[in-house]
């Protein structure tokens, strides 16, 4: 019995072992995070909201666009990575977008610490005004490919 726990314990070792070494050799898409919002606002609904719901909104949208943003030069959607747009797969590239990804990430962290301070005191009506504009810009994001030469 023991023998036969030790045996299906090596095992599992080894299965997550090659499970994590396979990751790390994947490429990483250039656009991750939140990269969607789930619905559109009309201003009478969001007047309609309480602040609070506001304040959720706000946030949202600002996430999506930190990470999409910066890189529709490359990519408006997940999954595209360095290799997808031939893109060398060399060491420095692969740092160049670690890096990127990291100082993304604390950027957002950062931004978002101040507006749950700070954005509380805005008048509501600036804040749907502004959930409006981010909308109208992720909207605008699905004719991305209309500006493209062919």
């Amino acid at each position: 019995m023991n023998t036969k726990l030790t045996l299906l314990s090596a095992f599992f070792i080894l299965m997550v072992s090659i499970g994590f070494a396979q990751k790390k050799n994947e490429s990483q898409s250039i656009i991750s995070g939140k990269v969607n919002i789930s619905k559109y606002h009309s201003r009478e609904a969001l007047e309609n909201m309480p602040k609070g719901e506001l304040l959720v909104l706000y946030i949202e949208r600002i996430e999506v666009i930190v990470n999409i943003l910066p890189n529709i030069a490359f990519a408006t959607k997940p999954g595209i990575t360095m290799s997808t747009l031939g893109i060398p797969d060399t060491k420095e590239n692969k740092k160049a977008l670690e890096d990127n990804i990291e100082a993304s990430t604390t950027y957002f962290d950062s931004t978002i610490e101040f507006q749950k301070k700070i954005l509380p005191y805005s008048d509501t009506s600036d804040l749907i005004s502004a959930i409006l504009f981010y909308e109208e810009t992720l909207k605008s994001l699905h004719t991305y490919n209309d500006f493209k030469k062919n």
